[in-house]
Order: structure tokens, then C-alpha cells, then sequence
């Protein structure tokens, strides 16, 4: 029987030797990095705002364990989930390439100033 540290230091001379290098796993590690940086981007959003988990998952027609898996990495969301998501934090979201990964954030949406159309709202704002 093999033991563990046998099998490491074999996996080992394996990687120094190139012979390791999988596409299809490296492809595989990118997208678990990219999960999890999604994750940590809606949980950091989320908590900025304020939020539950269960009251971003109404906002977002959701459930709360979704949230909880998507904020641990578990899911890959659809961008029709990422568009519910940044409508239900007030944010804009960027998926933006960065060197060998990607960068995720969801930021607040900057408030809209007020339209000067000259209606009341404007009057009142002129006159007290």
C-alpha cells in the first residue's frame, strides 16, 4: 500500500518534471477561483448594504442557502443572476480580465442628481 506522503512526493516530481500540467485542470482551478471571487464580491456587497442573507435572496428571487453556496464558491451564477444581484445591492457589477484572472465587483450605483426640468420639485428647491 502507498502512503500518503509517498503518493505527495511522487505528484511532486510529477509537477517539477512538467509532466502534471493538465489544461483541462488548470482550466478547472480558474473557474473555482473565479467562484470564489464571486462569491466574496456579492458577500462584500451584501454586508456593505446591510443585508441578510435572506433579504438579499427575496430581493434577488433567490433562497437564502443559494446565497450562502454562491457566497462559498459553490456555483458558477448565471449573468442574468449577476444583473438580480447588482439590482438587489444598488450596485453596477465588473467582470474585468486582470493579468492571469479576473477581477469582480459589484460597486453602489452613484446617486442620480436631480433633473432641473423646471418643474415643482425645481420651484420648491428655488424658493425654500
Amino acid at each position: 500500500m502507498v502512503s500518503h506522503a509517498h503518493w505527495k512526493l511522487a505528484r511532486d516530481k510529477k509537477v517539477a518534471q512538467g509532466i502534471a500540467h493538465d489544461a483541462a485542470a488548470e482550466k478547472l482551478r480558474e473557474e473555482i477561483a473565479l467562484r470564489f471571487d464571486l462569491g466574496q464580491a456579492v458577500h462584500d456587497r451584501r454586508t456593505a448594504c446591510g443585508l441578510s442573507q435572506t433579504e438579499l435572496a427575496r430581493r434577488a428571487r433567490m433562497t437564502q442557502p443559494q446565497v450562502s453556496k454562491m457566497e462559498l464558491g459553490g456555483t458558477m451564477p448565471t449573468m442574468a443572476l449577476l444583473v438580480r444581484l447588482a439590482k438587489a445591492m444598488d450596485s453596477s457589477f465588473r467582470l474585468e480580465p486582470d493579468g492571469e484572472g479576473v477581477r469582480v465587483a459589484f460597486t453602489a450605483r452613484a446617486a442620480e442628481p436631480e433633473k432641473e426640468s423646471g418643474g415643482a420639485g425645481a420651484a420648491r428647491a428655488a424658493h425654500g
